[in-house]
């Protein structure tokens, strides 16, 4: 197995690794430190701490599930992180076929590893959290898992031709025609109707998901834009409830035109094709409208360029 070197820029219904920590030994100013006695000779050791664990990794580990080429490894501290770069040095990622990557913290105790460019597929990726190295987490055990990268899946949707192409390992495979959000509904200056144009990863999937119009804080049944309605082979892809979805209805509209609030429609049988090869991590490309997707809307990483990707690192590289 090739190791991807440390000191590169180092390479999303979640299951979860949970280690169970400690906390602290609480020692009264007053008193030494607690020691215990080893043997006869009386040698003693000090009481071990654990002063940082591991609460959650995503996605799930190489017997669960595989994953796509662009997915992210999002670890999860069981406490606020106060010294990221010495933490950071002791996460290490090792690749079968190693790409460059690098950690990107976004919160005081999460921390995403994205690659510079996307996963080679069919292979092996194992994370490997070195805790019990960080000063004064004595008591800490090493966290490992192994991910599993299954076919490359890269989705191109382009809403003004209504069209999805989809590609498995570099191969056009499949055509689905679509209907994607034909706009109208401005919240805060955003056209809330349009689907966002980018670079999206897919983040879980349901055979049949319940779609609502709370999201737009219509709630009563009486309200003409009211609407509830359970949706077969639904892709999640993104945080702002953007899927690719069976068409509720409304065949007429697929590969014509745009009439959905922001999702991704698509014919019965394009979108249970859709839905039985996903994986999580899989790329979702859509073009056309002038809704940008956020970086930060979902697993939507791949948004910022590399620059701008490793300047989140807390190591200077």
């Amino acid at each position: 197995m090739n190791r991807v070197p440390r000191m590169l820029p180092a390479l999303v219904a979640l299951a979860a690794l949970t280690a169970c920590a400690a906390e602290s030994v609480h020692v009264p100013q007053a008193q030494a430190p607690a020691v215990r006695a080893v043997g006869a000779a009386g040698v003693t050791a000090p009481v071990k701490k654990v002063t940082l664990d591991i609460a959650d990794i995503t996605p799930m580990g190489e017997k669960s599930e595989k994953v796509g080429v662009g997915f992210p490894i999002i670890v999860t501290f069981d406490r606020d992180v106060k010294d990221k770069a010495a933490v950071e040095e002791l996460l290490e990622v090792q690749a079968d076929k190693p790409v460059e990557g690098a950690w990107r913290w976004v919160s005081a105790r999460k921390v995403i590893y994205r690659t510079k460019t996307y996963w080679k597929p069919h292979q092996k990726v194992l994370f490997t959290a070195r805790l019990s190295q960080l000063p004064g987490n004595t008591g800490a055990k090493d966290v490992s898992r192994r991910f599993a990268v299954g076919t490359q899946n890269i989705s191109v949707v382009n809403t003004g031709k209504h069209q999805m192409r989809v590609y498995r390992d570099g191969k056009l495979t499949k055509k689905i025609p679509i209907s994607a959000g034909r706009g109208g509904l401005m919240r805060n200056g955003v056209d809330v109707y349009l689907t966002t144009s980018g670079v999206h990863l897919t983040m879980g999937k349901k055979t049949m998901e319940t779609m609502t119009s709370s999201w737009m804080g219509v709630t009563d049944p009486k309200d003409p834009r009211y609407y509830k309605e359970e949706i077969p082979w639904a892709v999640r892809i993104s945080d702002s409830g953007e899927y690719v979805h069976q068409s509720a209805g409304y065949y007429q509209f697929l590969g014509r035109s745009n009439q959905s609030h922001g999702c991704v429609r698509a014919t019965p049988a394009g979108a249970k094709w859709f839905y039985g090869i996903a994986q999580r991590g899989d790329v979702v490309k859509i073009t056309g409208t002038k809704r940008k997707l956020q970086w930060n809307n979902g697993w939507s990483y791949w948004q910022l360029n590399w620059t701008q990707w490793k300047k989140g690192s807390a190591l200077k590289s």
